[in-house]
C-alpha cells in the first residue's frame, strides 16, 4: 500500500477516532476489553480501507465496518473479545487517552441501551450521533421506514427501563 493512502487512513482514522471509541463503549465492559476492541475494528478499518470508494463519508463508513466488528466479535464470545496480531502494520497511530468522566451521567443510559439486541443497540447509538434516518438505514441496511419504526419501539421500551 502506498504511503499517501496509508496517511490518508491514519489522517481520517484520528479524526473520526472517538467514533470508534464509543461503539467500545457500548459493547464492551472494561477498560481492556475496549482497548482490545478498538485495536480489532482499527484493524478492520486498515484491511478494508483500500476498498473504501468513498461513496459515503469516512465516518458512515468507519461507523458500519466498526459496529459490524463490534457486533460480530459480540455475538461470538460475550465475554472476551478476541483480537489479531496487530505487530504487522507499519503505522503508528496516535490514540488519545479515553476520559469517561464526561459521559458519567450518560451511564445509566448505556446500561439501559447495552440491554437491546444487536441492531436495536447499534440503531440507538447511531441516532444519539444525530445520524439522519437515511443514514441510519445505508448504514445499517434497513429501510428509513424500518429505522423509524424500530426507532420509535425502543425510546418507549427505554422509557419504561428509565422511568419505570
Amino acid at each position: 500500500m502506498n504511503k499517501e493512502l496509508e496517511h490518508s487512513f491514519v489522517t481520517q482514522l484520528e479524526e473520526n477516532q472517538n467514533i470508534v471509541h464509543k461503539i467500545c463503549r457500548l459493547y464492551t465492559n472494561d477498560k481492556d476489553s475496549h482497548n482490545d476492541l478498538f485495536q480489532e475494528v482499527t484493524i478492520q478499518l486498515w484491511k478494508a480501507y483500500p476498498k473504501f470508494r468513498g461513496d459515503s463519508k469516512f465516518s458512515t463508513w468507519m461507523y458500519r465496518v466498526a459496529l459490524n466488528t463490534a457486533i460480530t466479535l459480540y455475538r461470538k464470545s460475550k465475554r472476551r473479545v478476541q483480537t489479531q496480531d496487530f505487530e504487522g502494520v507499519s503505522f503508528k497511530i496516535k490514540a488519545e487517552a479515553y476520559d469517561d468522566t464526561v459521559e458519567q451521567q450518560l451511564k445509566l443510559m448505556y446500561d439501559a441501551v447495552k440491554d437491546l439486541n444487536d441492531i436495536n443497540k447499534a440503531l440507538v447509538f447511531l441516532y444519539l450521533e444525530d445520524k439522519s434516518y437515511r443514514e441510519i438505514s445505508e448504514t445499517l441496511g434497513i429501510t428509513e421506514v424500518n429505522a423509524r419504526v424500530k426507532m420509535n419501539r425502543i425510546k418507549e421500551k427505554l422509557r419504561t427501563i428509565l422511568n419505570p
